[in-house]
């Protein structure tokens, strides 16, 4: 039997959890939110990759092919380019991840002796994507023309042979040896962006709360922004140390190339850097401990780990995770990275990710400045 005394000590420990909303939801909301993104998000299993199709022979032939890639759902045929030109920009932006190019005389070699063929392109940059798409474009297009070939052969009352009709030429742009490491290394240097400025950032600022030092600082003559940049500056450079040492690092130990411009680079690391401020300093002034503020900044980490596409591709997820990947500021950091570093894009290709990341940086710093203002006065 349990005591008095100890009944009153259970009750007690019971009533604050229950008082305090961060522990509740530490101990409730994390468990679920773990459940989802491992049950969900942690998958490879590939499907509706996207699509770019330069169909030049337009024929019935053709359409019954882009019909048994579209039937296989593997692929979503999401663009109908008009040029190889279109279809590269298309791939170069990601909005496309494969490319099927049918050449003008298609369906007249198809309907003769020989062998039709057809061109695949795929994306390298993600090798988990393009290793199945790989496999996929050549086993749809492979029973595509055993149906074909039955097909024919049974009007002519022939018996079945092995010849193919029609063969895929596959090339991979960016990353032909479809090396992971040139997946990981970029998204290494967004989760250490993400990690040193909001996790260090939000534990600095607290740890001047619980010492009582920030109070001092309050009394002086120094303004509510100065105080505030003057705590992050520090972290924005410790930051981009990272960055270089992370490429220098990537490029002697894995062979990782660095095709787009360094300057571009720096420029849209820092433009990361406010998002990764701005929810360390947001976390600061919902927490009151250091403990407090860590915890709070690893309930929006878990999240960002698996929605960006750091780990698992997007197209592998269900729908509705999908579209909460597009709250996830660090999705658009590491399209941004990736492209830059593998594929060497310019801003063109990239710059919706842009507009949506700094929108994102601004929306979060204000609102995180105007409660730490708030919070200081």
């Amino acid at each position: 039997m349990i005591n008095s005394r100890l009944r009153s000590l259970i009750r007690k420990e019971f009533l604050q959890i229950i008082r305090d909303p961060r522990t509740m939801a530490l101990v409730l909301v994390m468990p679920i939110i773990q459940l989802l993104m491992l049950g969900y998000a942690a998958t490879n299993d590939v499907r509706n990759v996207p699509m770019a199709v330069f169909d030049q022979d337009r024929s019935p032939a053709a359409r019954r092919l882009l019909d048994a890639y579209r039937a296989a759902d593997y692929f979503l045929i999401a663009h109908d380019a008009g040029s190889e030109a279109e279809m590269r920009d298309l791939i170069d932006s990601g909005q496309a991840r494969v490319g099927l190019i049918i050449p003008p005389n298609y369906s007249n070699d198809l309907q003769g002796n020989g062998t039709a063929v057809v061109a695949f392109v795929l994306d390298g940059s993600d090798p988990t994507i393009a290793s199945t798409a790989l496999s996929a474009a050549q086993l749809i297009a492979q029973q595509h023309g055993t149906q074909v070939l039955e097909a024919r052969l049974a009007r002519r009352g022939q018996a079945i042979t092995a010849q193919p009709t029609i063969e895929v030429r596959t090339q991979v742009w960016y990353n032909p040896d479809l090396v992971s490491a040139y997946f990981m290394v970029p998204g290494v240097i967004g989760m250490i962006l993400y990690a040193i400025t909001s996790i260090l950032t939000a534990t600095a600022i607290v740890r001047e709360r619980e010492r009582g030092t920030i109070e001092q600082l309050i009394v002086t003559p120094i303004q509510s922004w100065e105080l505030i940049v003057g705590k992050l500056i520090p972290y924005v450079i410790l930051a981009f140390s990272n960055i270089i040492e992370v490429l220098l690092l990537g490029r002697l130990l894995f062979g990782m190339p660095i095709r787009g411009d360094l300057s571009l680079i720096l420029l849209l690391s820092g433009l990361f850097l406010v998002s990764g401020l701005g929810i360390g300093l947001l976390a600061s002034t919902i927490a009151n401990t250091q403990q407090e503020a860590m915890l709070t900044v690893f309930m929006t980490l878990l999240p960002s780990i698996f929605l960006s596409g750091f780990f698992f591709p997007l197209e592998a997820m269900p729908i509705v995770l999908q579209w909460f990947s597009y709250l996830t500021p660090l999705r658009y950091y590491l399209t941004i990275i990736r492209a830059l570093l593998v594929k060497g894009v310019g801003f063109g290709a990239i710059q919706g990710d842009v507009v949506a990341l700094a929108l994102f940086g601004l929306g979060i710093m204000t609102l995180a400045a105007m409660r730490f203002r708030k919070r200081l006065d």
